[in-house]
């Protein structure tokens, strides 16, 4: 993947992920709104630098094509993934909604759960609609269609 694409990808999980979790927040928990949303914001600022990061050191030791990766190599992504963002998040979590650690952990494994299966859904969403695109546009290529 280009950078440019890498960029578009960690910005539509992050919006996507953001909206729905601060969704599922207000629904299960009694913190303001708006703090809620800040929070997240936050969290998926952290989130996305660590996705960049992340990706391009796994791309690295697992190269090839995405959309052929196996069910266990993207479970084990997942994991990985999001272990090492609850490092990141989880104090913020706490300082930003005045909460201890141990609740911020609750929260924060409350919402890495919802995203763990979100992340799944769309990587395996978004890599099987891009390999259908690109096949698309060579197929187009190689037949002479012109726009």
């Amino acid at each position: 993947m280009s950078t440019f694409e890498r960029i578009f990808h960690a910005v539509l999980f992050e919006v996507l992920a953001v909206s729905l979790s601060i969704l599922g927040l207000i629904i299960f928990t009694e913190h303001n709104p708006q703090t809620l949303s800040g929070t997240m914001i936050v969290v998926a600022s952290i989130a996305m630098v660590w996705n960049f990061i992340f990706n391009y050191i796994f791309d690295r030791f697992f190269p090839g094509n995405r959309e052929e990766r196996s069910m266990k190599l993207r479970i084990f992504f997942v994991i990985l993934f999001e272990a090492g963002l609850l490092f990141f998040t989880i104090p913020v979590m706490a300082y930003i909604l005045n909460v201890s650690l141990i609740d911020a952990f609750w929260l924060d494994i409350g919402v890495t759960i919802f995203i763990t299966i979100y992340a799944l859904v769309f990587n395996y969403a978004y890599d099987n609609i891009r390999a259908f695109i690109i096949k698309k546009r060579r197929t187009e290529l190689h037949v002479g269609i012109e726009y």
